[in-house]
């Protein structure tokens, strides 16, 4: 990276004076005679001038640990801004535990889809989660979460935070209002509610929840009290393309950048998006345990980044072409895929909440564990493993794999059955998706026989 430069009046270039040894970045461009810039558009470039990287087009990764500092005094002033003794953050680079020039100019990025006002990354998905939860919540306090939740979550807010006596009851994913507000007025018998936490669609049943809903009913509940507990929302099967939390009054949105924001199935991350006091609030907990995400990984996001859309598009389309094949099919019980709503409740959320169906869907088939590992091995372009959002198309099984650890009575509860395989679709050719599947249904028969 280089600097700005000017030279003194012996003609000897010296270091622009500078208020932080951040890199200086060219005022934002976000719109262009009135006209507003998509993110897609914004993704190629802002947050980055190239004049300060020896004209590099993609910002570099930078590999240190360490940062220098222009004087003590903005030593100090840095340090202010890290501690919490000043709000607002550090105004210059520290230590790459707290900040990074990559990591900054992925969470400006990532911050534009939501339309939040601060953004924060992270190490991996639950460590996004694991970071939130520390920073909001206190011994003795109640969150009320959704059902199901992805299996860790579950198991960090009702094992780990257990321990330290926080309570927990939750509403299942297509609650009706009525339903959501007697478990939150409940909820509030027990204690403070320090949050309340979604995960829309559920994983892996695929079940959308009423964010409206649940916005309503808090406010309801909390109508003129000094602390009113934020709602955080886990979107990752939608977002950030096809559900925006934040325009539903949504406080906080994560994300397992995993997922379609990496896209690739080469990387580990997560984000958290939102209010910029509970995001400050966030960061000085990331800055004390250290979750942020490493200067490589925010680079190769930042790559991601620029094809998340053209990505997720082609994905929801392959989607919509298979489930439309899928459900007409002898071996296959039901498919529960947001483009087809179950009932009218489900088509209601989806209708308000969602500009497309997504491309990770919850198939049943008609059997049990047998059958749906039969076709799981038979599988030949599409890959069994556990995750999504990627460009290669995924299977797995859920009460085998990532609710194995739920109890059985909780996952019959859920839904979370045998028969269950979780898909998410790719950016392949679709018929070439369809003729495997086909083949995968075939073999079912065989292994019954």
């Amino acid at each position: 990276m280089t600097g700005d430069t000017q030279a003194d009046p012996n003609g000897v270039p010296q270091p622009a004076a500078r208020e932080d040894n951040r890199r200086r970045r060219k005022p934002a461009i976000l719109e262009i005679d009135g006209r507003r810039l998509k993110p897609a558009t914004l993704m190629m470039g802002h947050g980055y001038d190239p004049a300060l990287s020896e004209g590099s087009l993609k910002p570099p990764i930078f590999l240190t640990s360490t940062f220098a500092f222009e004087s003590a005094a903005a030593g100090k002033r840095h340090f202010e801004g890290i501690t919490g003794i000043r709000p607002g953050g550090s105004d210059g680079l520290v230590y790459s535990r707290f900040n990074g020039p990559n990591q900054e100019i992925a969470e400006s990025r990532l911050a534009l889809w939501d339309e939040a006002e601060a953004a924060l990354i992270f190490s991996s998905g639950m460590s996004a989660i694991a970071t939130t939860l520390l920073a909001l919540v206190q011994p003795g306090d109640v969150i009320v979460h959704s059902a199901p939740l992805y299996a860790a979550t579950e198991a960090l807010i009702g094992r780990i935070l257990g321990k330290f006596g926080v309570q927990w009851l939750d509403f299942p994913a297509g609650a009706s209002e009525a339903e959501i507000g007697a478990v939150i007025e409940r909820a509030k018998t027990l204690g403070r509610v320090a949050l309340i936490f979604l995960e829309s669609p559920a994983n892996p049943t695929n079940v959308l929840v009423d964010v409206d809903a649940v916005v309503a009913r808090r406010d309801f509940v909390f109508a003129g009290e000094d602390h009113v507990p934020p709602i955080a929302i886990d979107n990752t099967f939608l977002g950030p393309l096809w559900h925006r939390p934040i325009a539903h009054g949504a406080d906080l949105v994560i994300y397992s950048l995993t997922k379609y924001a990496g896209g690739h199935s080469d990387l580990v991350a997560g984000g958290v998006l939102g209010r910029q006091q509970l995001i400050t609030t966030i960061r000085m907990m990331r800055n004390t345990i250290g979750t942020i995400l490493d200067p490589h990984s925010a680079w190769m996001l930042l790559r991601s980044l620029e094809t998340l859309e053209l990505r997720m598009s082609r994905a929801g389309e392959n989607a919509a072409r298979i489930c439309a094949w899928l459900r007409d099919q002898p071996q296959v019980e039901r498919i529960v895929y947001l483009g087809f709503p179950a009932d009218d409740r489900q088509r209601d959320i989806y209708e308000r909440h969602c500009t497309g169906a997504g491309s990770t869907f919850s198939l049943y088939l008609k059997g049990g564990e047998a059958e749906s590992f039969a076709f799981l091995d038979a599988l030949k372009i599409a890959k069994l493993a556990v995750s999504l959002g990627g460009t290669e198309t995924l299977a797995s099984h859920p009460a085998a794999m990532t609710h194995l650890s739920v109890p059985v009575e909780r996952r019959k509860a859920l839904g979370i059955d045998d028969n269950m395989v979780r898909i998410s679709i790719g950016c392949e050719d679709a018929d070439d998706l369809i003729a495997d599947f086909a083949q995968a249904l075939r073999a079912i028969g065989c292994a019954a026989a």
